[in-house]
């Protein structure tokens, strides 16, 4: 699948960042939503999922630890890709992970670092098979 086939949903509380995320992905070929809020963003995931979620840490209300937790819980979303993003410490990865977080980027983000990261992560999910519940054949 072709990365202009990926919608990947941003979502951070900084418009700057929003901003240059969103260009970013877009030259590089994705169809991208932005969200600047935890709240609006699991309002727009449970409305049309995305392929994945681009997630800041730090942000009012919801942070990103929170919505991971929301979207790991929702039998919709909770296969969904999520990687998080802060300035923070070491810490916050080992958290971000376990809540549930597919990866981790530190910012400022290296944009080839990410994109690699993006890349392996909707490969894996798109080399995942849905389960064929059909019946066996009947074999006598």
């Amino acid at each position: 699948m072709s990365s202009e086939s990926y919608r990947i949903l941003i979502v951070d509380d900084v418009a700057d960042n929003l901003f240059l995320l969103q260009n970013f992905l877009e030259s590089e070929g994705y169809t991208v939503d932005v969200a600047s809020s935890g709240a609006i963003a699991l309002d727009k995931m449970q409305a049309s999922p995305p392929d994945l979620v681009l997630l800041d840490v730090m942000m009012p209300e919801v942070n990103g630890y929170e919505l991971t937790r929301k979207i790991r819980r929702d039998p919709r979303l909770h296969a969904l890709p999520v990687v998080l993003f802060t300035a923070h410490i070491e810490s916050c990865r080992i958290k971000g992970l376990a809540v549930g977080a597919s990866d981790f980027v530190r910012k400022p983000i290296d944009f080839e670092v990410l994109h690699d990261i993006i890349k392996t992560l909707l490969e894996r999910k798109s080399a995942r098979k849905p389960y064929d519940f059909s019946p066996p054949p009947n074999l006598f």
